[in-house]
C-alpha cells in the first residue's frame, strides 16, 4: 500500500488524496523522508520544520 503525503502541510494521510487536517486537496505519492513529532513544544524538529501539531510528517513532498 503506498501512502501520500498531503502537499500542503506534509502530514501523511495513508492511501486517500485529500487532506483531513488541512483540507488539501492534493496528496502525494511522491515524498521522501518521514518524521513523527510526539511533543511540539519541547521539539526542535518541530520547531524547525514549523509544525504545530503531533502526528506523522514527510519531510519532503514533490
Amino acid at each position: 500500500m503506498k501512502r501520500n503525503a498531503c502537499k500542503k502541510c506534509k502530514r501523511m494521510i495513508g492511501s486517500e488524496t485529500k487532506c483531513e487536517h488541512c483540507m488539501g486537496e492534493y496528496g502525494s505519492e511522491s515524498w521522501q523522508g518521514r518524521v513523527y513529532i510526539n511533543s511540539t513544544t519541547a521539539s526542535i524538529i518541530a520547531e524547525t520544520l514549523n509544525i504545530t501539531e503531533k502526528g506523522e510528517y514527510a519531510i519532503k513532498v514533490r
